[in-house]
């Protein structure tokens, strides 16, 4: 709900799937990335957090089966998205579109914590005409993402019509998206084909996973190297779908993480490495105005070149 000043609140309410978890722990990982478990505890203390109607304290382990309701602070409109002069390694640009070789740490749209440095606060500075498209400001220009720590090609509209069209390919599942990617140790085939549903992860809301009633995920793998003395396996991978996470909970999923992957990787990573080795490295698509058909590369970055030649 908004207030009159434009300020939002809103009260979030779910029931409890398993039990054992802490309240506090299960609210965090609820809510994403908008609140601190500090927070959190905060406003169980303010008894602003109900179970089954009743305050409760930060600490009670759940059962299972409770109903949480819980009140969040107001939180202030979101402010413009202000363009910044960053640097952009752009492989082509038209005036319809333009395809831009991402670095790693670079984040796609502003989001709580990460206003700034974004793609889109680069885009405002180099194409001001992405701000009349008719969308959310923080996310004109884009018609798909990378993760933060994945590198490689997205291609950016730089006209409404061209998002449009451009979209409706994604949808249409008529883009072609190969990503190299260094596992911890090689698939069980030497080529396959991975049809698992992905939805939110249940017990862990930051996460992704493989739920029986997620949306349709697919992906295909192909080894293209396996000499390296630690048992990694550089692999290719195809993506049909494009869901949020879809390489690293696919590839985690068929027991073969990503190197450098914190989240669904191993817990005590192998290899130093201060991002996951994924890469976007082939993009093929029709060109929304002319109908082109449009290929594009990007080597991989000379940090995970390196590592490669390391680990031979």
């Amino acid at each position: 709900m908004a207030g009159s000043d434009g300020r939002m609140s809103e009260v979030m309410s779910f029931t409890v799937a398993d039990g054992g978890e802490r309240l506090d722990k299960l609210i965090v990982a609820q809510v994403g990335d908008d609140f601190s478990r500090a927070q959190i505890q905060a406003l169980i203390k303010e008894g602003q957090v109900t179970v089954n109607g009743l305050p409760v304290k930060a600490g009670i382990k759940l059962k299972g089966g409770e109903q949480i309701s819980i009140t969040l602070p107001e939180k202030d409109a979101p402010e413009k998205v202000q363009p910044e002069a960053i640097a952009l390694d752009v492989l082509y640009e038209d005036k319809f579109l333009a395809v831009i070789n991402k670095p790693a740490g670079m984040i796609v749209h502003p989001g709580v914590g990460n206003e700034t440095g974004t793609l889109v606060s680069a885009l405002l500075h180099r194409y001001p005409e992405v701000a009349r498209m008719k969308i959310e400001e923080k996310r004109v220009g884009i018609v798909h993402r990378l993760d933060k720590d994945t590198s490689g090609l997205i291609v950016i509209a730089r006209r409404d019509s061209a998002r449009v069209k451009l979209m409706a390919q994604f949808q249409a599942r008529t883009i072609e998206k190969v990503y190299l990617a260094l596992l911890e140790k090689p698939p069980p085939t030497e080529s396959g084909r991975i049809d698992a549903p992905i939805a939110r992860d249940p017990n862990q809301r930051k996460r992704m996973a493989v739920v029986r009633s997620g949306r349709t995920a697919i992906t295909e793998y192909e080894v293209v190297d396996r000499d390296f003395r630690e048992g990694q396996a550089l692999v290719r991978v195809k993506l049909l779908t494009g869901r949020t996470h879809q390489i690293r909970v696919h590839m985690a999923f068929i027991g073969c993480p990503i190197v450098g992957d914190s989240v669904y990787g191993y817990r005590k990573q192998r290899v130093r490495l201060k991002r996951h080795f994924l890469h976007a490295a082939e993009i093929a698509f029709d060109h929304p105005a002319t109908g082109e058909r449009l290929r594009f590369q990007a080597p991989l970055p000379p940090e995970l070149e390196t590592l490669l030649t390391q680990l031979r």
